[in-house]
């Protein structure tokens, strides 16, 4: 089974939806530098040492919308183990996926799909 891992939304004032999101939700919010498209990291569930977030809690972030990139809409990441594998199970199933994988430094290979109702996802699968 594939776990949703993060949820994405997009923005078009990064600072805006970082106050909100803090002050509404407490959620922390990591403004990363251009060189990461300036996304915003959210953390919305803490863990420590010991033990990790509650179960079934996810993070997630914001990124800058671009009218040039498609399906600019809220959507999840789900968590593979071969990406490329799982953009051909998401092609054969009848989805479409939108472009090629892209390393996130520190994270991993990342590559966004439409599902058969048009709805946005996303793959990652972790740097390991």
């Amino acid at each position: 089974m594939n776990p949703v891992v993060h949820f994405e939304l997009p923005c078009d004032d990064r600072e805006r939806i970082a106050r909100f999101y803090e002050s509404a939700f407490d959620w922390t919010c990591q403004r990363l530098g251009p060189e990461m498209g300036n996304y915003v990291l959210a953390t919305t569930a803490e863990q420590d040492a010991k033990a990790d977030a509650p179960r079934g809690a996810i993070n997630g972030g914001f990124f800058q919308r671009d009218a040039s990139k498609p399906a600019q809409m809220p959507g999840i990441v789900i968590g593979v183990r071969d990406i490329r594998d799982a953009m051909r199970r998401v092609e054969s199933a009848g989805g479409q996926v939108l472009g090629e994988p892209m390393d996130i430094p520190g994270v991993g290979a990342y590559v966004a799909f439409l599902d058969t109702e048009g709805n946005r996802g996303s793959l990652l699968q972790p740097q390991g």
